[in-house]
């Protein structure tokens, strides 16, 4: 993690050059960004995290924004998707709702979110990702573990230089940054990509494993959220440190499975391995309205819209889905979930909103909503979706056009065609 007083070899993470003695630039290019590690060229596990993804999508595409505050997000009853790191400094945080996150930076550019501009760009990442190694595990769009064991003769280059080059490139190439936390287990690896972003690339050794953790709250560890900390708190527990001192029969005893994984992360032991079929489960869009909505004239148009969205992201993705799944949440933050199983997987927004829409027809009773999603379920492949319908010949009409809507759109963008039910939202929206 830290340098050593013993001269430790390692290399300057702008031009690579290589280091062996403890300067504090680099000797070839005058950068400060020198890593040096006495485990880095023997480390292979690896965490890749885009830094504040949307947000630097957005200043990318607009150079007006490089030095201002942004936020990624919408309406005043929304939340905040993402925040660049300006505005975290004014304490603006994910998931913070969109009104304390604008008291806190009155002066931030609000930006609604454009999920299939970050998803054909997280594609792009996953794609660089995968020219390292086959053993890539995504766990969002913009971010993966990797396992660079055994390609240090395809890249020429330890794991640590190859995952220098590959955070330079996005860079260059795609035009935002990554952090990169390079360990010999998923949790620590995950850990030191936290720690220096953005642009970060932490280091954290076998042999500093028990110190490094030493010190660190218990929330440090996967599974202890606000209540499970609450709970560990009120037992006096409050650091890693202490669990390291106690046995794991002991805390197996008091908190079940998850003593075990206290006891075990607690000392840096983590043995799951990187799996590379994590594939997505379901594909949804989801929207915050600002004002309560109960009338079905109301919520029609943001279904319809949500729906074109959904089949768009299967569509960039090349995937089906057949089960469509309705979510509506009330004025008083209860939650609905209704879903209904289609004969045959589609990809088509017309299927996944009239279905949407039967669901949606039994809900409207007066009860008042905040919030509208709709997705599908059961994913499989695109060739086995939306077969021909001899009975209902208007279903295949309407195919059709969705199809020619789709290049208008994909040619001319999203706003050229507008369908009846969506006519002026956008601008109402904004």
């Amino acid at each position: 993690m830290t340098d050593s007083a013993t001269p430790i070899s390692g290399f300057c993470r702008d031009c690579l050059t290589e280091h062996a003695a403890p300067a504090r630039r680099c000797l070839t290019c005058g950068s400060p960004r020198l890593l040096r590690h006495a485990e880095l060229y023997r480390l292979t596990l690896a965490h890749i995290d885009c830094d504040a993804f949307y947000a630097s999508i957005e200043k990318r595409d607009n150079p007006e924004l490089a030095d201002k505050p942004v936020i990624i997000g919408g309406g005043k009853r929304g939340v905040v998707s993402t925040a660049c790191y300006i505005a975290r400094i004014h304490g603006v945080r994910s998931a913070m709702p969109m009104f304390k996150a604008l008291e806190a930076c009155p002066d931030a550019v609000v930006i609604k979110p454009d999920m299939e501009k970050y998803s054909r760009v997280g594609r792009q990442v996953r794609a660089m990702m995968q020219e390292l190694t086959p053993l890539v595990q995504p766990l969002s769009i913009d971010e993966a573990f990797l396992d660079l064991s055994g390609t240090e003769r395809l890249h020429n280059d330890p794991p640590a230089r190859t995952l220098a080059r590959f955070a330079r490139r996005v860079e260059q190439e795609i035009g935002i940054t990554v952090s990169v936390g390079l360990s010999y287990c998923k949790f620590l690896a995950k850990v030191a990509s936290d720690l220096q972003k953005p642009r970060g690339f932490s280091v954290i050794g076998l042999a500093e494993a028990l110190d490094f953790l030493k010190h660190r709250p218990v929330t440090l560890i996967w599974g202890v959220g606000k209540a499970f900390a609450a709970t560990l708190e009120r037992d006096g527990i409050r650091t890693i440190g202490q669990l390291q001192l106690m046995e794991e029969a002991d805390l197996m005893r008091r908190y079940g499975t998850m003593g075990q994984r206290l006891y075990r992360l607690s000392r840096g032991e983590d043995d799951r391995v990187v799996e590379t079929d994590g594939e997505a489960k379901s594909v949804s869009s989801e929207t915050t309205f600002n004002d309560d909505l109960a009338r079905e004239e109301e919520l029609v148009p943001h279904l319809r819209r949500l729906s074109e969205q959904v089949a768009a992201r299967l569509r960039s993705s090349a995937l089906a889905g057949q089960t469509v799944v309705l979510k509506l949440k009330t004025a008083d933050f209860k939650l609905r979930t209704r879903n209904r199983r289609l004969e045959s997987p589609t990809r088509l927004a017309d299927r996944i909103f009239r279905t949407g829409l039967q669901l949606l027809e039994k809900e409207v009773d007066g009860t008042r909503y905040r919030l509208i999603g709709i997705g599908v379920s059961d994913l499989s492949d695109p060739d086995l979706a939306d077969p021909p319908d001899l009975v209902d010949q208007l279903a295949r009409r309407r195919a059709a056009a969705e199809d020619a809507v789709n290049k208008l759109r994909d040619k001319f963008g999203k706003a050229t065609v507008e369908t009846g039910y969506t006519f002026g939202q956008r601008r109402r929206d904004q």
